[in-house]
């Protein structure tokens, strides 16, 4: 519990600034966390064997073309457009014509392709949110914070129903709801005197985001299970890796596109 303590301090004092400040430095602080995400990928070893070092720079090239890219489709790095992203993914795709069978099949390049769209627009649309509003980007992770909190101590505190014990044992039914309760009633009080006034439409799209939340925790969680694993990685001491601290937010940034409008 202390190293868990010291670990989330560190962070804190790393995050927070980065966060406040915005513009560029944000945009490198999302490059690289994606970048560390996209390791943890590889580091399953879906295949079991390592990649080609050739086929990882190009998924961690085409990752931060998509994780950087500009909003009307241009990417800050090099004026390269996504026609330049699309040629990246083909080679991924077409670099398993001339590597062996036991070193590079097209299953892995699929595998690789669809990591690299997902971290990469859903970290692009972390930093559409930074860019957006400063509160806004809050707003969203005090969904995450505190619905992954609560939804935690409520269920050590009066979980009685396991949510899905094939996926984690120790979520519960009455976690869940509490959590997202908790999650929503924080998140909509901060939105409504930082960001604006609240609507009924805001309640019910920051309850959606807490339910996806939680789903992406529990995708998360069996990915790791159909792989063996407890952590993705031991980047940070006594949480794990990138995508062990971030299962949520990447499901809520992503569905974060699709409410965009209405926030």
């Amino acid at each position: 519990m202390k190293k868990r303590i010291i670990s989330a301090i560190v962070m804190l004092l790393i995050v927070i600034p980065v966060v406040w400040y915005g513009n560029d430095v944000f945009r490198l602080g999302v490059g690289i966390i994606s970048i560390l995400a996209l390791k943890e990928i590889f580091d399953l070893k879906i295949s079991h064997r390592p990649y080609p070092l050739l086929v990882e720079l190009i998924a961690s090239i085409c990752l931060l073309l998509i994780v950087l890219a500009e909003y009307e489709g241009y990417s800050i790095l090099f004026g390269v457009t996504y026609r330049g992203i699309a040629i990246l993914l083909l080679t991924l795709l077409g670099l398993t014509v001339f590597y062996d069978k036991e070193k590079y099949r097209a299953t892995d390049a699929l595998f690789l392709i669809g990591s690299v769209i997902l971290l990469g627009v859903s970290f692009n649309a972390m930093i559409l949110a930074r860019m957006t509003d400063l509160y806004l980007f809050i707003y969203l992770i005090l969904i995450f914070i505190f619905t992954d909190t609560f939804a935690m101590l409520m269920g050590m505190a009066f979980g009685r129903h396991k949510l899905i014990p094939k996926v984690s044992p120790k979520k519960t039914i009455e976690g869940s709801v509490l959590g997202s309760v908790i999650g929503t009633v924080v998140a909509c009080t901060f939105y409504h005197f930082l960001v604006s006034p609240i609507t009924l439409s805001v309640i019910l799209v920051t309850l959606a985001l807490s339910i996806i939340g939680q789903i992406g925790d529990l995708i998360f969680s069996k990915i790791k299970r159909e792989n063996e694993i407890k952590d993705f990685s031991n980047l940070i001491p006594g949480h794990g890796g990138i995508l062990d601290r971030l299962d949520s937010t990447i499901a809520i940034m992503l569905a974060f596109l699709l409410v965009y409008g209405i926030l």
